[in-house]
């Protein structure tokens, strides 16, 4: 059988009613969800109608689960479940994390001693999405700068490795992982709390002065990564998550050569994933297969067609031809 893709761009301010049937609904709607968390109308209108929608179809196959995702937007949430997930069995961790909720200097302390996060730390957004503000962090080096913290926001231990950063993109069963510049090595200090955009500093190609390492740190032995520990940890998230596109941020630490899992993002942009489109394809007709798994209509990636138009995000009408 050959399977045929119609892929086109839904037009979220109009009725999905009008613009299908559908049977694959491949999306994107992070900054949108995390938009609708923060109270916006229209945010909340386009997912609530879009749920309903897909809710009433229980036939369409969604790529990924609006529900997973709005889960996974929370930091907190995201590394609570990762840290649930038993990988320190295997040399991985999550580095020790909290949520601040006030400006209240003493409750924050505490909330970080409870926690046991070490300075310096990193203070990130709650939302991992919605906005630019998602991305801008900063570095908590003592005490005297916890006035620093945006609360809320989620504090995680900050793990000296070297300033590299491994990106393991997930595509369905399969995965890759690519090297990325990262922060370099702090520790804790009387220094004033440094700011910074991440998306500026993991980028390819970056050449932030953040990534730069101490002449002190330069001679530190590299440690380079296991394939397999990276494909448990892609294995594992896949599965913890029930979501089939996601990145995850992985160092290795200095001291201990462990495994730390810093992020996790839906729908990642998947820069350096060989034969990315390929690989989609093939989660989408193993997902297709799941759902026909009781009769004869399984399918491979070989059996599909894809058929193209302007700007596709989503896909529609699989069609026996």
């Amino acid at each position: 059988k050959l399977i045929v893709l119609i892929l086109f761009k839904l037009d979220l301010n109009k009725s999905l009613e009008s613009q299908g049937p559908f049977n694959v609904f491949l999306h994107k709607l992070t900054d949108i969800i995390a938009l609708e968390n923060q109270g916006d109308p229209k945010s909340s209108h386009i997912i609530k109608a879009v749920e309903r929608y897909i809710s009433e179809r229980p036939s369409v196959i969604v790529i990924d689960p609006i529900p997973n995702v709005r889960r996974l937007l929370g930091r907190y949430q995201c590394y609570s479940i990762i840290h649930a997930t038993g990988l320190h069995k295997y040399g991985i961790f999550t580095p020790s994390f909290c949520e601040i909720t006030s400006y209240d200097k003493e409750r924050t302390i505490q909330q970080l001693k409870d926690a046991n996060v070490k300075y310096p730390f990193i203070c990130k957004p709650l939302l991992g999405h919605g906005s630019k503000k998602a991305h801008e962090m900063c570095i908590i080096f003592n005490e005297k700068y916890l006035k620093d913290c945006k609360a809320p926001c989620v504090a995680q231990t900050f793990i000296n490795h070297n300033a590299i950063l491994y990106k393991i993109f997930v595509v369905g069963q399969q995965y890759c992982f690519v090297e990325r510049p990262s922060l370099k090595n702090f520790y804790e200090s009387d220094r004033k709390t440094i700011c910074f955009d991440s998306s500026d500093i993991s980028r390819a190609n970056s050449q932030s002065s953040l990534s730069v390492l101490d002449p002190e740190d330069i001679l530190v032995p590299e440690i380079k990564p296991n394939s397999k520990i990276l494909q448990k940890i892609a294995e594992t998230l896949r599965m913890a998550f029930e979501m089939d596109l996601i990145g995850i941020d992985v160092v290795i630490e200095n001291s201990t050569g462990k495994y730390g899992i810093v992020d996790v993002n839906a729908y990642p942009g998947y820069d350096g994933f060989p034969n990315f489109y390929d690989a989609l394809l093939q989660c989408i007709a193993s997902k297709v297969n799941m759902k026909n798994k009781m009769t004869d209509s399984s399918i491979s990636s070989d059996d599909i067609s894809p058929v193209l138009n302007t700007n596709n995000t989503l896909l529609n009408h699989i069609n026996n031809a």
